[in-house]
């Protein structure tokens, strides 16, 4: 008997915040909806363009911690380009080993070059293991 695949689409968040990265830190932050991904994608400049990413993490090390004015820092200062993304079809143990060789807590889903959810270790682990079990 062979156990099911569980794919990043099955665990992704489908709701995250996309931010220019022209904006302030404290702009992002205002237009925040969805706190619970810990995170905001920046959008591309353009179709030869990467997205970024900025966790809530790096606004507490690179803003907070440096006593740095969130109105005076803008999103592209601290932000992380390119964002390593995974594929909607991969299992979610080959994207648990990928985040855990490179080092990442989440990371957009990308279907068509377009960003259509986000996954995290949580997500995986409470929505992956315990739902599917």
């Amino acid at each position: 008997m062979s156990k099911k695949i569980i794919t990043v689409r099955d665990v992704m968040k489908t709701d995250f915040d996309i931010v220019d990265g022209k904006m302030t830190v404290m702009e992002a932050l205002e237009k925040m909806k969805h706190i619970g991904t810990k995170s905001f994608i920046v959008q591309k400049r353009n179709d030869e363009d990467e997205y970024g990413i900025v966790l809530l993490s790096d606004i507490a090390k690179y803003v907070l911690a440096k006593d740095r004015s969130p109105n005076r820092v803008n999103i592209f200062e601290i932000m992380s380009k390119p964002v390593i993304n995974v594929d909607p079809h991969m299992d979610i143990r080959y994207c648990a080993r990928l985040f855990d060789r490179f080092g990442l807590a989440r990371a957009p889903v990308v279907e068509n070059r377009n960003i259509i959810g986000l996954v995290s270790f949580t997500d995986m682990v409470m929505k992956g293991l315990v739902e599917f079990d």
